[in-house]
């Protein structure tokens, strides 16, 4: 449906909106009038209601479970190039959602995003998306190189496949924001299929520093993480996070270790992925957390071809 069905949505209007990164009717009606508000310099009253017509004229109000599956089934897979951690995601890295990926320094989880990142270009009958990746990086770990070693030794062509790959350097929390506020405007434009952000915490966590910051960064990440799952339900796209372990000093019985960001990040990621290395190149990855994936294991190992099977 058009913008222009919306009530009082002139062309004027419409454009404006559009321009922001609300191309559709459903951007307009499941984002919070107050950011509708933000981004494009509408009065806030007047954005409410227009996201309340959108939704008046999507239907989106109350759904029945049926309605409900049948948006379900639209979601799509992404491969890891690994049969084991694919089963174990129940067919690969979902779209619509976020998948988390948790672990320690040099535990492998920038390798697989990177190697999503070439995945998500091949036909859908080969496990891909046929689409681009857009890789936020907030640490500084992509490195093209290495996408081109494992693009290479898959028989893809490597210059093509870093053509595809959009990449944004993410200085610090702000903008991480605004780099996702960007992606509403690009995302159908060039045909993102996959959304990474490595890592999504460690600027929160260097900037909001005390405990006095903690409720202010807990805010801040919250309104990200939730840009990020409006991203996938909007575009269709899979979102992948990756995120660091923290010690709690606290505790005297049992594994210290937790994932950082707290219970917004908790609540927020569709399927979380704790993953530890092993002797050599082997990994396990286990599910943590997920509405509907049961708590298992997958073996893997990472190559020069990047993530394989054990």
């Amino acid at each position: 449906m058009n913008l222009d069905l919306v009530k009082d949505v002139g062309p004027s209007v419409a454009e404006k909106l559009r321009k922001a990164g609300f191309c559709s009717l459903k951007a307009l009606a499941v984002t919070p009038a107050k950011e509708i508000s933000e981004r494009t310099g509408i009065g806030y009253e007047t954005a409410l209601k227009f996201g309340e017509n959108a939704r008046g004229l999507m239907g989106i109000d109350v759904l029945t479970a049926k309605e409900l599956f049948k948006l379900y089934i639209k979601a799509k897979r992404v491969t890891t190039w690994s049969k084991s951690l694919d089963d174990m995601l129940g067919g690969g890295i979902e779209t619509q959602c976020i998948t988390e990926f948790i672990g320690g320094y040099g535990v492998g989880k920038s390798q697989i995003c990177m190697q999503l990142s070439i995945t998500v270009q091949l036909p859908e009958e080969e496990g891909g998306l046929n689409g681009k990746a857009l890789f936020m990086d907030t640490e500084g770990t992509f490195s093209p190189r290495r996408v081109y070693e494992i693009a290479e030794a898959r028989g893809l062509n490597p210059e093509e496949t870093l053509e595809n790959i959009m990449y944004a350097r993410c200085y610090n929390s702000d903008h991480q924001i605004f780099m996702a506020e960007k992606v509403f405007e690009i995302a159908e434009k060039e045909q993102v299929r996959l959304l990474v952000v490595d890592s999504l915490i460690s600027h929160f966590r260097g900037e909001y520093v005390g405990r006095e910051n903690l409720v202010e960064r807990q805010q801040k990440l919250n309104r990200y993480i939730h840009l990020l799952l409006r991203l996938a339900e909007i575009h269709n796209l899979a979102v992948v996070i990756t995120n660091q372990i923290q010690s709690n000093p606290n505790v005297f019985f049992g594994n210290p270790e937790r994932p950082a960001g707290g219970n917004v990040v908790a609540h927020a990621s569709t399927h979380r992925v704790h993953i530890r290395k092993l002797k050599g190149n082997q990994r396990v990855a286990r599910i943590i957390d997920s509405p509907y994936l049961p708590e298992q294991e997958a073996f893997f190992k990472i190559t020069e071809r990047g993530v394989e099977d054990s």
